[in-house]
């Protein structure tokens, strides 16, 4: 199906905003409570075609899932060793954190499996995850240049292994953690820097023992997961978008409720408060071993900045809002240690430079990165790629454009932020669907 929006200055952004629950975490609760002891029911799940195809997934492979009203899943575990063969193969869709971690889950079965994906998945590469698992003694096939389809054989026993990853990626580290549930003995993960820490917060959450350092994980098998609640809290990858865009809009004052700030995704907010911005944290608690928080954002004037490598891994998925910001701010922002990007559902340094430069922005790109010079914005075509976050990163855009700004490829923004438009219209946003 071809979506397009057409994006142009609206109203100031006002009033409150629940954004949807966290793709990371409910990825992750649809597959623990699947793997557990009992019956667990999520509150907060995010309706996204990423998150339903994980559910899907384990569906195919015995599992109950009921869904007794929007956002909700009641899951009735089957245990440890309790999932069966899958009719065929499972059809990951566009999410790379479903494949990957489930190649983690899958590598420990007694039966045979196969993880397929969309055309953008089947480019993404896998071999980064493939080369551990390896080494703990699955055997998986793939395509050319260790990409998808995975064909993992079943039946192959496992051992834990310390692993040095390397990049940092919180994907990798957390299917080797669970394979890591299905080995013999200790699997110790380290990591160039700290990536998100959900996989472990869940695991702990679900009774597995897990042990924490600055810069490493490691658990045993042989222990169980038992059945737990899970309130998952709102995303803050989709909130980014309207930090972003209450920011750059004149006489903008929301508040977004509830919104999950664990520290190793909330690299965005470091960044924007260098820059300038006034974004208030108004703690309400934790939810599901997540810390939560309402967040206040009024309009202020940015300014360009050196944005810290070390922020990167805690910003992954909101670098390409964070160009937009970068191209309304007063002077020069220069950003590295962004590598990753190249590897994400597309190129987001290429798709996001390409995009600003159809609004005539002055950017210069760089292998993990770009120099991005601030000024005002021109209307435009622009092309997502069919990347969820360019495309809604681009209607934030449009909203400070000296023109409409179209934006072709926009369907898989239902992956991560279903009614990302309705959402964004009834709080302000010009963005009609065309």
């Amino acid at each position: 199906m071809t979506v397009e929006w057409t994006a142009a200055p609206g109203a100031p952004l006002r009033g409150e905003l629940v954004v949807p629950g966290d793709k990371s975490v409910s990825h992750r609760a649809i597959m623990l409570a699947s793997l557990a002891d009992g019956r667990s029911r999520i509150d907060g799940f995010l309706e996204g075609e990423d998150t339903r195809a994980t559910a899907r997934a384990f569906s195919a492979m015995g599992v109950r899932i009921e869904t007794p009203a929007p956002g909700v899943r009641e899951v009735h575990g089957v245990g440890l060793h309790g999932l069966v063969a899958p009719p065929g193969p499972i059809d990951c869709g566009n999410a790379g954190t479903g494949m990957r971690l489930l190649a983690g889950v899958l590598a420990g079965q007694a039966f045979a499996s196969e993880l397929i994906g969309d055309g953008s998945l089947s480019r993404r590469p896998m071999a980064r995850v493939v080369e551990p698992l390896t080494a703990m003694g699955a055997r998986i096939d793939t395509a050319e240049a260790g990409r998808p389809p995975l064909r993992i054989h079943g039946g192959c026993p496992l051992h834990g292994i310390e692993y040095r990853t390397p990049v940092a990626s919180a994907q990798i580290k957390s299917a080797i953690l669970l394979a890591g549930l299905y080995a013999r003995g200790e699997t110790i993960v380290r990591e160039p820097t700290p990536t998100r820490d959900y996989t472990e917060r869940m695991l702990t959450a679900f009774g597995w023992p897990v042990s924490l350092a600055p810069t490493a994980v490691a658990l045993t098998g042989g222990h169980r997961l038992h059945a737990t609640e899970v309130r998952v809290p709102a995303d803050f990858s989709s909130a980014a978008f309207f930090l972003v865009a209450a920011t750059v809009v004149p006489g903008s004052d929301l508040l977004l409720r509830r919104v999950g700030i664990n520290p190793r995704r909330t690299g965005l907010l470091q960044a924007l408060r260098a820059m300038g911005a006034d974004i208030e944290l108004i703690p309400v608690g934790e939810t599901g071993g997540e810390p939560v928080a309402d967040l206040r954002v009024r309009h202020a004037r940015l300014r360009g900045i050196e944005v810290d490598p070390a922020w990167a891994p805690d910003m992954i998925d909101e670098f390409p809002v964070l160009f937009v910001a970068a191209a309304l701010a007063d002077g020069t922002t220069r950003v590295r240690g962004a590598a990753e990007l190249r590897v994400k559902e597309s190129d987001r340094i290429a798709g996001m430079a390409a995009a600003l430069r159809a609004l005539g922005v002055d950017l210069v790109e760089h292998p993990d990165g770009a120099d991005i010079v601030g000024g005002r914005l021109a209307g435009g075509v622009v092309d997502s790629l069919g990347d969820h976050r360019l495309a809604m990163a681009m209607a934030v855009a449009g909203q400070c454009a000296g023109d409409p700004v179209r934006i072709r490829d926009c369907a898989n923004v239902e992956t991560s932020f279903p009614g990302f438009a309705e959402r964004a219209g009834a709080i302000g946003f010009g963005l009609t669907r065309t």
